[in-house]
């Protein structure tokens, strides 16, 4: 099978298995839809596999198929066609691979819901979108997916929707989604105008030119990136955007480790990294991502540390983190935003995982308050959740010290002060995960005599994905070996090095950085370390050997309390926008009814009265009537006889 017809294959089977389960989930028995909805992710992990190989083989050159022209109007032809490199190969592999991983969680964690297949039967049609955005060639095919993975985390954050609260969250989620989205295609858009076209790679041959036939200067280039920014800033919970995420926790747990893990919010690194080009033209724009992230990264890892929710710890965890991808980006630090992206797949799925098997044990509970002690009922969950949070700790050797790190080492090399920044932000990430895991796992069980009385681990198709995650987020830092380890064994920048040859080209200066000595290295290293163990031993000290249990939100004071109730944020947007736009609505609402009713009344009366006028002349009279036709005759004659010539 040639390349072409596999490329469309992995594509399309998410979208079969759709349709199989969407279209017979209240008739196929549930063993026939668990299967058909982990076969068709699985089967596009192969998939990729084969075509990584064939990648390689083939000199890693990179591959766009076209299938058919979409719209063709006057000189603009946008086609229906796939773009297989370096990113989208690396993308499609821990979305597919990760993916489905959580089909197979999703099979038994989901099992005795009464939506089952229509759970994943929305599962599948969110892994299509997923690929449909990673795999397009251009902007329109990726903004395809764009919004369709808008509307299946609509469609799977408010799955419970006999839950008002859930809808509310779903439908949060799908507003401020669209607020990006409108920045996004505005900047689509100006790309069509500036460049006429939406392929990545016309794009990419236009500014790399020596001569630009389109004379795009640099006030437009910022005016694209900072609008396709915009986007990324919806979809991947960048401030001020971000308040959808932590509320798309009312999902299941599977949709919060899709969504949060290696799926939607990984889209606007995605978008940011696949437009390097553009975005290196625009050192401004990347200042401004920079900033945006700083703040995003360290307001959200704050809010963490005073959550009670062991979801939502984990959602304020993933903005964070967000936040230090961007800040990669921001430094033209692409590799190390997509390395810490991979990372931040395997151990955030993980954790939301972990988490999920717990309140499946636990009976739907989530508040860490009510938990403790797990560790004997649930040894796998426990071992597991342990390496997750190691990893995302930045603790060596596990997956997340190495990305992690050297995210720090690239914000060394732009100010110290950025360094600093960015390890107390890794500091507090210790701490609340720490606090989270100390609270859950350790200590003497909270809950009632009934959940301990049910306390047990979860079944093997919860337990499996968690084991082959915790490998991965041990082992999953080995394709990014920094330089001080070993000399030549960083395989993701030498494989992602021809992503960035154009903008390398466009403006040098932005990539070359002074190199760190060995030492210097060392030291950044160390330093991180030493803080994260410092936090995590920070926590041990307060909720294991003081076995401290946190305050409830309305007896917190100060700073605690700000913290708890997340920065009024929240408070703030429901002041400033939403309540004043739905005043406003209800005054157009009563005033337009008001309108609305005075015209077809209006005419109800203007009808009644010509029929009142009208129905005078109805005598019953034969001689009036042949009156009135004998003076109609004679005015028409007249007429055409005298005026109308």
């Amino acid at each position: 099978m040639d390349n072409k017809t596999l490329a469309l294959l992995a594509l399309l089977l998410p979208f079969i298995g759709f349709l199989i389960n969407g279209l017979g989930f209240r008739r196929l028995p549930k063993p026939l839809v668990g299967l058909v909805a982990v076969a068709m992710p699985l089967a596009s992990f192969i998939i990729t596999l084969i075509l990584f190989g064939k990648f390689q083989s083939g000199g890693s050159k990179s591959m766009t198929f076209i299938y058919a022209n979409w719209i063709a109007i006057h000189d603009i032809t946008i086609s229906f066609s796939l773009l297989i490199d370096q990113l989208s190969l690396i993308m499609l592999s821990f979305v597919t691979g990760v993916g489905t991983l959580i089909h197979v969680y999703s099979a038994g964690y989901m099992g005795e819901d009464e939506g089952y297949g229509k759970f994943m039967a929305y599962l599948n049609l969110f892994m299509f979108s997923m690929l449909a955005l990673i795999m397009g060639s251009n902007y329109m095919i990726m903004f395809i997916g764009w919004e369709g993975v808008g509307l299946c985390s609509f469609l799977l954050i408010g799955f419970w929707n006999k839950n008002r609260p859930y809808n509310a969250a779903a439908q949060k989620a799908f507003v401020m989604n669209r607020i990006g989205d409108l920045g996004l295609i505005l900047g689509v858009f100006l790309i069509f105008i500036f460049f006429g076209t939406s392929e990545y790679k016309d794009i990419e041959a236009f500014v790399g030119a020596e001569t630009n036939p389109y004379k795009v200067g640099a006030w437009q280039v910022v005016t694209i990136t900072i609008l396709l920014f915009v986007g990324a800033m919806g979809k991947s919970a960048q401030v001020p955007l971000y308040t959808w995420l932590p509320d798309a926790m009312a999902g299941p747990t599977p949709v919060s480790a899709l969504i949060h893990a290696a799926t939607m919010v990984t889209a606007g690194i995605y978008m940011v990294v696949r437009s390097n080009f553009l975005y290196s033209l625009a050192p401004a724009t990347l200042d401004i991502v920079l900033v945006i992230a700083l703040i995003t990264a360290l307001l959200a890892a704050s809010i963490g540390i005073f959550q009670n929710d062991i979801k939502k710890v984990l959602a304020y965890s993933t903005v964070s983190q967000l936040g230090y991808m961007f800040m990669a980006l921001g430094v033209a630090s692409y590799t190390s935003g997509m390395f810490h992206v991979i990372t931040h797949a395997f151990f955030k799925a993980l954790l939301f995982l972990g988490a999920g098997s717990v309140i499946h044990a636990l009976h739907h509970e989530q508040d860490i308050r009510n938990m403790g002690g797990l560790r004997k009922y649930m040894p796998i969950t426990f071992i597991t959740f342990l390496v997750a949070t190691l990893a995302i700790s930045g603790i060596p050797p596990f997956a997340g010290f190495f990305s992690k790190d050297e995210i720090l080492m690239h914000l060394y090399q732009k100010s110290p002060v950025l360094w600093v920044l960015g390890v107390a932000g890794s500091a507090m990430t210790s701490f609340y995960m720490f606090r989270l895991f100390f609270l859950t796992f350790l200590g003497e069980f909270r809950g009632t005599e009934e959940q301990r009385h049910h306390l047990h681990e979860s079944p093997i198709s919860i337990t499996l994905p968690l084991m082959i995650l915790a490998v991965l987020s041990i082992g999953g830092g080995l394709i990014g070996i920094p330089e001080v380890f070993a000399k030549d064994a960083n395989w993701l920048a030498k494989f992602t090095a021809p992503l960035f040859t154009t903008s390398q080209k466009l403006n040098p200066q932005l990539f070359n950085h002074a190199h760190l000595s060995h030492s210097t290295e060392y030291i950044l290293m160390g330093v991180s370390v030493v803080v994260a163990i410092g936090s995590i031993i920070f926590a041990y000290i307060k909720f294991v050997a003081n076995r401290t249990v946190p305050k409830p939100e309305t007896e917190q004071q100060g700073i605690g309390k700000v913290l708890a109730n997340k920065y009024y944020v929240d408070e703030l947007y429901n002041t400033v926008f939403v309540k004043p736009i739905l005043a406003f609505s209800r005054f157009l609402g009563e005033s337009f009814e008001v309108f609305v009713d005075l015209i077809v009344e209006g005419f109800g009366q203007i009808v009644k009265g010509l029929g009142n006028a009208f129905r005078k002349l109805q005598t019953g009279s034969i001689g009036v009537y042949l009156f009135a036709i004998v003076i109609g005759a004679v005015i028409w004659i007249a007429f055409n006889l005298f005026i109308y010539k």
